[in-house]
């Protein structure tokens, strides 16, 4: 723990670095002192990795390179009164340069065109968006161990690179505690006499974290892409098609808690918000939706509080029952901002009577809210829902149709029997197109449905790629 409470504090001197933030340095360069250079240097690449997740090894690795120097010399006794901004300003500037060999992000341009320390602060803010598909695959046991020990330090740094980059949605502190955890297992284990037995006694032990770390990240890659309403949002839609039998009552709370979790842990610095809060919260999810549905309570067996979080986590949508029609509400209610309940009433009926992807529905969700929001802000907002609701009904029918279409038999078969119903249903449409068309296509549209039809579909790549003809869904 001690650890890591230095290493945080020895982050917060790494941003200040970056904000240019004199008033930091005295009390980071106090701690970088109990810390020491090696464990600075190798806790900056889960940092940085984290931050730039498409930079290179190089470029990450030259980054850290520097702000170790600029870290180790600023913080020297005697070091000049000046170094902390010249160096500073020199790291700024050097980012922007051409042939820089640091990490670039898109925004990196618009930051160059600053000063000073509105360039530091420009720099600082820059965000990448989530990596939505992690690409990481663990090497064998003697793969690790050969590389380990040819290059112990190398191997560490490469392997901080590669897990963050893959994993930085995690909370930091949760990646760093991971990766040392994974790290000390390696060195314990290539230098065992036996090495398997002592790999999977060690992975025993890691389980936990692993899955802690590898589930976080899950769950705020997706409150990154949405942000707290949305996330609450697709948290209900969600629930609705696990357990189309529960009431309001029932889910809404838990889409609430779990938006509030994520909310509170996905940056937190606390190292044990998300192991606390999330078993805490699978108890929640079992007392209210255990005796709604036998999936849910059979995942509720599992024997601990993560195993039931991850099992829940991926239950698919459960077959709707046979109810009525939905409506749009377009009465005065849909504007009384003292009563939601109106709105996440008609979420949840829609989405457990309509059987397509979340990341659907919240997406065709998004504009007709917004549409209804502005006819309660109208001067006459009963006019304003009433020439506007039919517009908006069809809207919503025409794009669930589409989703529907673009999803049709994806989660009821093997991907292998999919694709061949997916090719009949096209060469029925196209009997005229080519078998090599047919073939493009097909393997087009099973891409696009074996990343977005399932329920826990990555939101930034699906909402890209069901824009208009990215998916080819007027052919389908």
């Amino acid at each position: 723990m001690k650890r890591i409470l230095v290493f945080l504090l020895a982050v917060a001197f790494v941003h200040a670095l970056e904000r240019g933030r004199d008033y930091e340095k005295d009390k980071v360069c106090k701690e970088l002192a109990s810390l020491g250079k090696d464990d600075f240097t190798s806790l900056s690449m889960v940092l940085y990795s984290r931050k730039f997740p498409s930079g290179t090894f190089e470029q990450i690795s030259h980054l850290v390179d520097e702000v170790v120097s600029l870290t180790v010399t600023c913080c020297a006794e005697g070091a000049d009164p000046d170094c902390y901004d010249n160096r500073t300003s020199a790291l700024s500037d050097k980012s922007c340069e051409s042939n820089s060999p640091f990490p670039v992000h898109p925004g990196t341009p618009e930051c160059c065109t600053h000063e000073g320390l509105e360039k530091k602060l420009c720099m600082a803010a820059l965000k990448h968006q989530p990596q939505e598909f992690p690409t990481y695959v663990e090497p064998t046991n003697e793969e690790i161990c050969e590389a380990f020990r040819k290059d112990p330090k190398g191997f560490a740094d490469q392997f901080m690179y590669e897990y963050s980059i893959n994993y930085g949605q995690a909370p930091l502190t949760l990646l760093v505690s991971y990766t040392k955890s994974y790290l000390s297992m390696v060195g314990s284990c290539c230098t065992s006499p036996n090495p398997t037995v002592c790999f999977l006694k060690e992975r025993l032990q890691l389980k936990h974290l692993s899955l802690l770390t590898i589930m976080s990240n899950r769950i705020c890659s997706q409150y990154a892409a949405y942000g707290k309403e949305k996330s609450r949002l697709s948290h209900l839609i969600k629930f609705a098609q696990k357990v189309p039998t529960a009431h309001l009552e029932d889910v809404l709370p838990l889409a609430e808690d779990i938006t509030t979790i994520l909310s509170k842990c996905c940056e937190s610095a606390s190292e044990d918000c998300m192991a606390k809060e999330l078993p805490e919260y699978t108890v929640k999810l079992c007392d209210n939706l255990s005796t709604k549905n036998s999936k849910f309570k059979d995942c509720c067996q599992e024997k601990t509080p993560m195993d039931i979080f991850v099992c829940t986590y991926f239950m698919p949508a459960s077959p709707n029952p046979d109810l009525p029609e939905v409506k749009l509400p377009l009465n005065k209610d849909v504007c009384d901002k003292g009563n939601t309940k109106v709105l996440d009433q008609y979420i949840l009926e829609l989405s457990r009577k309509t059987q397509i992807p979340e990341v659907f529905l919240s997406k065709i969700l998004e504009p007709t809210l917004k549409s209804l929001d502005e006819c309660c802000h109208s001067e006459s907002s009963t006019a304003c829902l009433n020439a506007k609701g039919p517009q908006l009904t069809r809207e919503l029918s025409s794009f669930i149709q589409k989703g529907q279409e673009l999803c049709a038999d994806y989660s009821e078969n093997t991907f292998t029997e999919y694709k061949k119903k997916l090719a009949e249903r096209l060469r029925g449409k196209f009997p005229d197109a080519t078998e090599t068309d047919l073939q493009e296509l097909v393997a087009k549209l099973s891409d696009f449905a074996s990343k977005c039809c399932s329920i826990n579909s990555p939101p930034l790549y699906c909402n890209s790629e069901t824009q208009a003809g990215s998916t080819g869904n007027d052919n389908c």
